[in-house]
């Protein structure tokens, strides 16, 4: 017989395995360092590119300061997707083949 809680004999329920358990763990790991990297990425983002162009911080940004951020943060994202995807690509292939790495 059934009831709310699951079935009714007295055997447990199989706890998840060791193996899916580690690999829920790296999932979430992985989640967490991803979004740390994303984090240090913006401040380092925002120190840069502010102490080079904002020289004289005031009430509101110029057009000019504006721009610069724009170009500084855009600069920024691309070399950050340039290593990102380097990264990535050697990863893979040491998994592929780590001798050759």
């Amino acid at each position: 017989m059934s009831s709310f809680f699951g079935s009714s004999s007295s055997t447990p329920s199989p706890a998840p395995d060791m193996a899916s358990r580690r690999q829920a763990f790296m999932d979430t790991y992985r989640q967490e360092m991803a979004l740390t990297n994303a984090q240090e990425l913006m401040n380092k983002c925002n120190e840069k590119c502010f102490a080079k162009c904002v020289t004289k911080p005031g009430g509101s940004l110029s057009g000019s300061e504006q721009s610069c951020l724009s170009n500084c943060l855009q600069r920024y994202m691309e070399a950050f997707n340039i290593v990102s995807k380097t990264y990535i690509a050697r990863v893979q292939k040491e998994r592929i083949s780590p001798e050759l790495a």
